[in-house]
């Protein structure tokens, strides 16, 4: 209780002079004008706000970005699965246009060559057995497809028909160790037989080692095979070595055979010959008179016939 008494005079005194230094401050005033007790109030506020602002700006940074981050990951999401989606669009525009070239080309062969019957036909399997070059199309006994008919694309040769069924049919390949096609070359027209060895690159037999071969020479068919007509590309020469008693050459074919996916059938070993241009169509020559399709069968009969004719005594074709 003393101590108390004795310290209330004190606490008043402390109020009143805190009091009279306040109104002083008030009255004096500094530079520029300013008062004394302003000065001391911005003194005590500016450190208090400068925490404030600082930790304001922290806090509504740190929200701000996890609120951006979180919408940049979302937006990021999207945007990958958008790619994913144009990514797969594009594969598929890819494929078509490399169908309609594959179909183009297909097309611009069987009209440059009108006079033969072809079919057009897509690639639908091939065998399992990897010693065996096989493959299946959907054409088959309903589309007039028959056994030994050749198969080619617009770059050259493939194979031939080896077996049928009512919609499907099965394609023996020319790098098959069972396929034979008789070949020559298109520059010296000399003559051999393009076999498979069951590797992806055929040989060319019996050429003698005399004979000068040298690698890009371009190999045809010669049609004494009775399944391909005449010069049509088979491939070129990859590697020629002299062997015993015939060189050992090695064939690159003209068909892609690994990625086939479009094939022609010829319907008949008719010479495929390139359509000719207008101008030389109007020729002053007269044609000889024909009658019906007599005339299509005698023209067919004296294809048959000369190809007899040129071919040597005793010589026959590969049988496969």
């Amino acid at each position: 209780m003393i101590d108390l008494i004795f310290r209330r005079p004190i606490f008043m005194l402390a109020i009143v002079v805190m009091a009279q230094v306040m109104l002083l401050a008030y009255q004096v005033k500094g530079d520029h004008d300013v008062r004394l007790i302003r000065y001391w109030a911005v003194a005590l506020v500016t450190p208090i706000e400068r925490v404030g602002t600082w930790s304001t700006s922290k806090v509504g940074g740190a929200w701000s970005g996890y609120v951006g981050l979180h919408g940049a990951r979302s937006e990021n999401n999207q945007m990958r699965a958008e790619l994913d989606q144009l990514r797969i669009r594009n594969r598929e525009l890819e494929s078509q246009a490399a169908e309609a070239q594959r179909l183009n080309a297909i097309l611009g062969f069987r009209d440059a060559h009108p006079e033969a019957q072809m079919l057009a036909a897509q690639v639908i399997g091939s065998s399992a057995d990897p010693t065996s070059h096989t493959l299946f199309i959907n054409r088959g006994d309903h589309d007039h497809v028959r056994l030994n008919l050749g198969v080619i694309t617009s770059e050259g040769v493939v194979g031939k028909i080896v077996e049928v069924l009512p919609n499907t049919s099965q394609v023996l390949l020319i790098n098959d160790k069972d396929s034979g096609v008789g070949a020559m070359f298109a520059a010296t027209r000399t003559h051999g037989v393009v076999k498979g060895s069951g590797d992806p690159d055929p040989r060319m037999e019996y050429v003698v080692n005399d004979e000068k071969v040298t690698e890009g020479d371009a190999i045809v068919t010669s049609g004494e095979d009775h399944i391909f007509p005449k010069d049509l590309p088979i491939g070129t020469v990859r590697a020629a070595n002299a062997g015993s008693p015939f060189q050992v050459i090695r064939v690159q074919p003209a068909a892609r055979l690994d990625r086939l996916e479009d094939v022609i059938v010829l319907l008949t070993q008719q010479q495929l010959t390139p359509l000719k241009p207008a101008a030389s169509a109007s020729s002053t020559t007269p044609a000889p008179a024909t009658t019906g399709n007599g005339a299509a069968s005698s023209g067919a009969n004296s294809t048959g016939a000369t190809a007899a004719a040129t071919k040597p005594a005793g010589a026959a074709g590969p049988q496969n």
